[in-house]
């Protein structure tokens, strides 16, 4: 992590000239005693840095000192903000590209810092896609990439779970979640309205068009991603039920339950026979809420809603005679 950290303030003095050891500290989220040492060991490696003393001062570079990554092009530059994610930056069309920028700032780091960098390429790795997934290979995936680079209108036919319709959309960016690819874009007439999420396995045909579109200078796709999911969450999990859980189905509890339910559930102390009250959040439907419970088998009891719980007895009943 030090190497990285090294590296971020030096492109940091580049970037901004004078910087106070307060100000790289709380960039770094490091002591100031850390970033003492860290300048040390810039200058100790050539790098010409200067203290500048008063209310005005800083570290800086000397004038005219530049740090250069050997010809990096902007679509390298692009590429290494998927650095550690070789899977998803092929599935996008830049693996080349990744592995070309990783060996030029790799070149251009100091030789000390190089074993270092090496080892944190060869000791993580990150899988997206949950366990017992495969992560989505959508055909149209290189093709919204291109778009969303070139800020181009984009022609498609997009299968939801109600209906399929035809969309001429702006594309605003490209999202991995859980190994499935979804776009965030606005159609034509409201590109400054409100985005909206296509999977993008669910496009069914796809024309990038000539025309372009002006990015909305105020969007961030990443406040627009945490709010839609949030919204999404609670959108499918309107209801809340009180389940009467043993002591075994508490040892399952996380492991069967989905890490937003389990966030927000609540339990009581256990009973004189172990069992507790956990209330937690449920689907709008009584046979998505009831799968879900079932997976406890009879380690879990419906207490309420009241429709769930009659839910339950129902199936209870269906599988005694399928099984009698």
């Amino acid at each position: 992590m030090r190497a990285s950290r090294l590296l971020s303030i030096l492109i940091t003095l580049q970037a901004r000239g004078r910087v106070t050891a307060q100000a790289l500290a709380d960039d770094c989220e490091v002591s100031l005693r850390t970033i003492y040492r860290d300048i040390d060991a810039l200058s100790a490696a050539g790098v010409p840095v200067y203290s500048d003393r008063g209310s005005t001062g800083g570290y800086r570079l000397l004038d005219g000192y530049r740090v250069r990554l050997n010809g990096l092009s902007a679509q390298e530059a692009d590429a290494l903000f998927l650095s550690g994610l070789s899977g998803p930056a092929a599935a996008l069309g830049l693996g080349a590209v990744l592995t070309a920028a990783q060996l030029k700032i790799t070149a251009a780091l100091p030789p000390e810092l190089r074993p270092a960098a090496e080892r944190m390429r060869a000791r993580f790795h990150l899988d997206a896609p949950g366990w017992f997934h495969a992560a989505e290979q959508p055909a149209s995936l290189q093709q919204i990439a291109t778009a969303v680079w070139e800020e181009r209108l984009v022609q498609i036919r997009y299968r939801s779970w109600k209906a399929e319709k035809h969309r001429q959309v702006a594309p605003l960016g490209i999202v991995l979640k859980s190994g499935a690819w979804y776009m965030v874009g606005a159609v034509q007439e409201s590109v400054q309205g409100k985005p909206r999420t296509y999977r993008i396995n669910r496009i069914r045909d796809i024309a990038v068009l000539d025309e372009r579109f002006a990015r909305p200078a105020e969007f961030s796709l990443e406040s627009y991603w945490s709010d839609a999911t949030r919204r999404l969450e609670d959108e499918l999990h309107p209801r809340r039920a009180r389940v009467r859980i043993s002591p075994t189905g508490m040892k399952l509890l996380e492991h069967l339950t989905s890490p937003f339910a389990v966030s927000r559930m609540e339990i009581s102390e256990p009973d004189s026979e172990g069992y507790r009250i956990v209330t937690l959040p449920i689907g709008a439907s009584d046979w998505h809420a009831s799968s879900d419970i079932l997976r406890f088998g009879i380690e879990a009891e419906v207490l309420e809603p009241p429709e769930l719980r009659t839910k339950m007895r129902e199936i209870a009943k269906e599988l005694r005679q399928r099984y009698r």
